[in-house]
């Protein structure tokens, strides 16, 4: 395995592996088995898995975690190593942001909404970054979790958009025994905050049969409302029925694939889930009492 930290080095690696198939998972690191997944799945379908490693300053706010983010490189190598990953390309700050750079990449309206609105610039950050990935690995395919199902979106938008060569790969949602989805974050959980946590996939599952949009809304409310009321450390920001390619909200008259899609700040973590919808097409017995308004918000 090779690790590589200059954009110098990448270039000369990435020349030597000539037309291989490659495969680019991007993460920031403190790497778990939702990563490691990534990569089984790239192993399958490529010939060389290159795994970045990057900390990206522009998709943290100001109050948010960017200074405590975890960076535990040597347990990631050995993880990766482990896992198969033939190159690991971890930059720093400098090497791929110029003190010049004025460049970068604007998410549009799809990252204004939801995730977009509750932390500003985000999307722009991640996808400013992802670009460069692309241009610098020149990958055949790169994988994206569907837990960062917005994300997955916007990377999959600017690729079309932007005419990039190549094939963006959703893998599914790995989740921990108690069903909470695998994040770098969930380390940030006290015990009790941990406990709260698990509302967001019981709501999700609970809502998953639904086949209305204002149904799954509902189940899904009750669930996470309960949990604010039992710990004042579960503040809900939004649980909303979206298309799952624009984060349009649904509602009765809408049918066909849908995502529910959650996300709350407990404690101080912020987290975020989602589950699959299939919408059933409206009849003529469903009332207009049953539709229900924007996103919920805390």
């Amino acid at each position: 395995m090779k690790v590589i930290h200059s954009i110098h080095e990448l270039e000369l690696a990435r020349a030597q592996l000539g037309d291989a198939q490659v495969g680019l998972v991007p993460t920031m690191g403190a790497l778990h088995p939702g990563h490691l997944s990534l990569v089984e799945i790239a192993r399958k379908l490529t010939d060389v898995v290159v795994l970045s490693i990057f900390v990206n300053p522009l998709q943290f706010g100001p109050e948010e975690d960017y200074a405590r983010y975890p960076r535990p490189l040597q347990q990631d190598l050995e993880a990766c190593e482990k896992a198969g990953v033939e190159i690991v390309f971890n930059p720093g700050v400098n090497d791929l942001f110029p003190a010049a750079r004025q460049v970068s990449v604007q998410a549009g309206s799809l990252g204004a909404v939801f995730e977009g609105a509750s932390r500003p610039g985000h999307f722009d950050g991640m996808l400013t970054v992802v670009l460069k990935l692309l241009n610098l690995v020149q990958p055949t395919i790169a994988l994206f979790g569907r837990k960062d199902a917005q994300q997955l979106a916007s990377v999959k938008r600017m690729v079309t958009d932007l005419n990039v060569d190549v094939e963006i790969v959703p893998a599914p949602i790995v989740r921990e025994a108690d069903g909470l989805a695998m994040s770098s974050r969930n380390q940030y959980l006290s015990p009790p905050d941990r406990q709260s946590a698990q509302a967001l996939w019981r709501a999700l599952k609970a809502a998953s049969g639904e086949v209305t949009a204002s149904a799954a809304r509902r189940t899904a409310l009750e669930v996470l409302d309960q949990a604010a009321l039992d710990n004042p450390n579960f503040v809900l920001d939004y649980a909303e029925v979206v298309d799952p390619d624009t984060f349009a909200v649904l509602d009765d008259e809408d049918s066909g694939p849908a995502l529910l899609a959650a996300a709350a700040l407990v404690g101080t973590t912020r987290l975020i889930d989602n589950v699959e919808l299939t919408l059933a097409a409206p009849t003529e017995d469903d009332s207009a009492d049953n539709r229900v308004g924007a996103a919920r918000t805390s």
